[in-house]
């Protein structure tokens, strides 16, 4: 066994099936594998070549071509014509050593040619080699086999999130909301108020995660398709400011946004809704207190660019190299500390690229943000 065989695979793991109608040619290659600790079978013609094939399944076959009544052409042809033995390498042993011969073995199914007589040297590195493409294989196929149960635990994972969790953080988080809004610090007491909006915020960043985290998953593994609609941009972004004025009073932060001339685009609603619901928490997050955030709407060419603008915290040169990329996976605190995953703006770059648009921004830091995405305009 040369040395680099022994460091890859147990010679003792692997079959190999010889097959020649010459007994002396059978003894001598069986002698010189099993030396090299190889378990060996044998075959003396064509027909019984076909039926060990079958049956023991060998990871490898030495065959011999002039054979009488079936030779090692026809042999290696109908092995590869049964699905059970078609993916055993077959290296032929002969002394037709012309292109066309060379050819046709290789259109047989051939992987190998070793010339008669045979160099045992070369006999070996050929051996050698495709038992280690066969070894290759398997721990390929085992991997895959991993890879499979994982997905599949992954999927069953998302199942549950999706199902057993999103639902009833939903109803807790409206439930907070309309107490928020409905008490107040006379009514409750001043600790207990300060809980409450405490319970409330933690809650909406919490709902806030998992729902990207479900929609970052569907997207990853190709199962959140984009659903295109004409539709204006104003009316969607009213509808997220609604959500989010109160979300910004908490910090006496005042959402800024004067609609122009109407927009109209050609996208996913939901995925737009995302991203600027990101943008928005994002912003109000990295936002001082009695400050503005800023969102505009404009037309650049063929597309309609959709901005919100802060003027918190920014960020450092350093900070802006490793943001909007999925090895670094980069988040940072908000001004009061605030805790976030650094998963929603990955999704929001995702989301503007299936839409046919881009996600940039813009910041310096002490002196805020301006994060931009594009989607094309209705045709």
């Amino acid at each position: 066994m040369t040395a680099d065989l022994s460091t890859q695979v147990n010679p003792s793991d692997y079959t190999i099936l010889v097959v020649d109608d010459v007994i002396s040619n059978v003894l001598l290659l069986k002698v010189l594998l099993q030396k090299e600790k190889f378990n060996v079978i044998t075959a003396s013609n064509g027909r019984d070549a076909i039926s060990m094939s079958e049956q023991s399944k060998p990871h490898l076959i030495l065959l011999d071509v002039m054979m009488p009544e079936m030779d090692g052409f026809e042999v290696a042809a109908h092995l590869k014509a049964n699905p059970e033995t078609a993916g055993i390498p077959i290296i032929f042993l002969t002394a037709l050593n012309s292109t066309a011969d060379i050819v046709k073995g290789f259109q047989a199914g051939a992987n190998d040619f070793i010339t008669k007589p045979f160099n045992k040297e070369e006999l070996m590195v050929r051996v050698s080699h495709q038992i280690s493409l066969v070894a290759a294989k398997t721990i390929i196929l085992q991997k895959t086999e991993e890879l499979r149960r994982t997905i599949v635990g992954r999927d069953k994972l998302y199942s549950v999130i999706a199902h057993d969790l999103r639902s009833p953080l939903a109803s807790i988080k409206m439930v907070l909301n309309m107490l928020v809004m409905t008490l107040s610090e006379e009514t409750v007491g001043p600790e207990m108020y300060q809980m409450m909006q405490l319970a409330n915020h933690n809650t909406e960043d919490l709902f806030s995660l998992l729902d990207n985290l479900l929609k970052w998953t569907k997207s990853q593994i190709g199962k959140l398709n984009v659903v295109y609609q004409d539709f204006e941009v104003e009316e969607i972004i009213s509808g997220v400011l609604d959500i989010f004025n109160f979300v910004s009073a908490s910090k006496n932060i005042q959402l800024v946004y004067h609609p122009g001339d109407p927009i109209k685009v050609h996208a996913d609603i939901d995925m737009m809704k995302t991203i600027l619901r990101n943008f928005l928490s994002n912003a109000i997050k990295f936002s001082f207190e009695n400050s503005q955030i800023l969102i505009e709407t404009k037309t650049e060419g063929d597309m309609a660019v959709v901005s919100v603008r802060d003027y918190g915290k920014g960020m450092s040169e350093e900070d802006k190299a490793h943001l909007l990329k999925t090895e670094t996976h980069f988040s940072r605190y908000g001004t009061n500390n605030e805790e976030g995953s650094g998963l929603g703006l990955l999704l929001c770059q995702d989301f503007a690229l299936k839409n046919g648009g881009k996600l940039w921004f813009d910041s310096e830091e002490g002196k805020g943000s301006t994060f931009y995405f594009s989607i094309p305009l209705q045709k």
